[in-house]
């Protein structure tokens, strides 16, 4: 198994947070996507992926583009204990919804990001940023109401792909001048995905220092 990968990239690291979770072995292939832009070359586009998008998983010649579509796979193939996509058409549904929202936190808060570390200027980075506000609110009230029936996840009693899909861009979202200090149930629920036993980081979102609590 291999994974088109780009050490900065939030949607990347979705997918190499679950192939640690569930222990799977897989070789990284690192695309030079800044400064090299190698996922738009015409060898990526004919090859990998034809949106010129990454990441990309390839296992015995089957491709498969899209950090959420990965995430489906790699949980309904792989996971065992059915907890991290769990078969229950409700759970499902609901955990659909939030890979959908996933889309679009990285159409705003993971665009002010480019904007900001990568100088990606062709974005409206106060719109990226207004836009992100209010796909944060709406999570802020959901993951409200699931704490004061306590629960601290997106989607049911233990954390699925919803919140794998929706972490990393809110996580970094500072970098892309974004505060998440309006947002205390969205604060306490990034505390607790950082708090997972197998939680595994990257460059800005490092993993807590549990000896202190």
């Amino acid at each position: 198994m291999r994974l088109y990968d780009y050490e900065l990239s939030g949607n990347c690291y979705k997918v190499r947070f679950l192939l640690h979770a569930l222990n799977i072995a897989y070789e990284r292939h690192s695309v030079n996507f800044f400064p090299g832009r190698e996922h738009k070359s015409d060898q990526f586009l004919g090859q990998v992926n034809p949106l010129g998008q990454i990441p990309v998983l390839e296992e015995n010649g089957f491709l498969l583009r899209d950090a959420q579509a990965i995430l489906v796979y790699l949980a309904s193939r792989f996971d065992k204990t059915g907890s991290w996509y769990p078969d229950d058409p409700r759970q499902r549904g609901e955990i659909q919804i939030w890979l959908a929202t996933a889309d679009e936190i990285t159409r705003t808060a993971s665009a002010a990001r480019l904007h900001d570390a990568l100088g990606y200027k062709q974005f409206d980075v106060e719109a990226c940023r207004a836009g992100a506000h209010a796909v944060f609110r709406v999570i802020d009230d959901h993951l409200s109401v699931r704490q004061a029936e306590g629960s601290q996840w997106l989607v049911g009693s233990h954390p699925t792909i919803a919140d794998i899909a929706c972490f990393p861009y809110i996580a970094l979202a500072g970098e892309g001048g974004i505060s998440t200090d309006e947002y205390p149930a969205l604060r306490q629920w990034l505390w607790h995905f950082r708090s997972q036993p197998r939680f595994v980081g990257m460059a800005g979102i490092m993993a807590l220092d549990l000896t202190h609590h």
